[in-house]
């Protein structure tokens, strides 16, 4: 259910929102980590992630609605961006960021 258009159905369910919101910011933050001098996640502040999502010609391919779907699981934008960008963190030897 991350890709309404291939699943043919709405997604509706909390688990449904977390996957689409948690699958897509991923590539908002990637995206953001690239324009960084060190291209490390590490550097990338969580205010830089949301100012970009209002950057429409940024990660242009990024579905923005498909993040703030974590408001749909009671998450506010700004706290779901930390929490991506802290557990992209801890993983990243294994993404290369």
């Amino acid at each position: 259910m991350h890709n309404e258009t291939s699943a043919g159905e709405k997604r509706s369910k909390e688990f449904q929102f977390a996957l689409a919101a948690g699958e897509t910011i991923t590539g908002m933050i990637v995206a953001a980590t690239l324009v960084y001098p060190d291209k490390k996640v590490a550097s990338v502040k969580p205010k830089s992630v949301t100012k970009r999502m209002k950057e429409k010609k940024f990660a242009a391919s990024v579905r923005r609605e498909n993040i703030m779907e974590c408001e749909k699981i009671g998450i506010p934008l700004p706290e779901f961006v930390e929490i991506s960008l802290k557990a992209m963190s801890e993983i990243s030897d294994q993404i290369g960021l």
